[in-house]
């Protein structure tokens, strides 16, 4: 008897050694969901559904664009991934404003958009301010969305006039696809944003601020309203 028990744990020793948990335990140490930072991870489980799988080709803003992410710094996306962006379906992800996901968390999605989009000298030329700092003339507008923007809404894509579309997109969130563009439609940049005439000039940040104000001015506010409720106001 002696001399077999050494025998058996001799015999098993390579076993026990070579497992770093007992059967049908987890494996250790556990791998929680607040300690996962992988970009690629935490972009597909709370940013795909809506910005696309690469960051293209959602109903949301084209995040993959180099333009949107050479507007736009690194305090604004904190602040929208954070705390959500009000009057759009944008949701509050960080877990200091209710959401899931820790600084951390939000810091990774951050530089991971940086890495992986943003490219130098996405503009080539100085672009409007991403914020408006003061109010447009909404008349002004609805010339200049005439003359720029309706040859290729109307008749063919997104209807942006419509109050029940406006009631889901925010003034910022037009203010960036206007500047920016969205290539992964088609959607073209404030520098080639239809045509004045024969050729096609850039839209001067006064013709942004008031194609937004004009825009804004059609919103369906009760639509809006009923939406935000909705998501518990969001």
């Amino acid at each position: 008897m002696r001399i077999l028990v050494p025998a058996l744990l001799a015999l098993s020793a390579p076993f026990l050694g070579g497992c770093g948990h007992a059967p049908g335990d987890p494996p250790n140490p556990i791998l929680r969901p607040s300690t996962v930072t992988d970009f690629t991870a935490l972009y597909s489980q709370n940013c795909a559904a809506c910005h696309g799988a690469n960051g293209q080709n959602g109903p949301a803003i084209d995040l993959a664009n180099p333009e949107y992410q050479a507007l736009v710094d690194d305090a604004t996306l904190r602040k929208w991934i954070s705390g959500g962006m009000p009057g759009t379906e944008m949701p509050a992800f960080c877990q200091s404003h209710g959401g899931m996901l820790t600084d951390a968390q939000v810091n990774a999605l951050i530089a991971g958009m940086r890495k992986e989009w943003l490219k130098a000298n996405a503009f080539g030329a100085a672009a409007p301010p991403y914020a408006q700092a003061q109010a447009g003339d909404a008349n002004r507008g609805a010339q200049s969305y005439r003359a720029r923007c309706a040859g290729c809404h109307e008749p063919t894509r997104q209807q942006v006039t419509s109050a029940d579309y406006l009631s889901l997109v925010a003034d910022q969130t037009l203010r960036s696809i206007i500047i920016a563009g969205r290539p992964d439609i088609g959607q073209p940049d404030w520098r080639h944003d239809g045509p004045v005439g024969n050729a096609t000039t850039a839209l001067s940040t006064q013709e942004v601020d008031d194609i937004v104000t004009y825009l804004g001015s059609l919103r369906n506010v009760a639509s809006g309203q009923a939406a935000s409720s909705a998501q518990g106001g969001r």
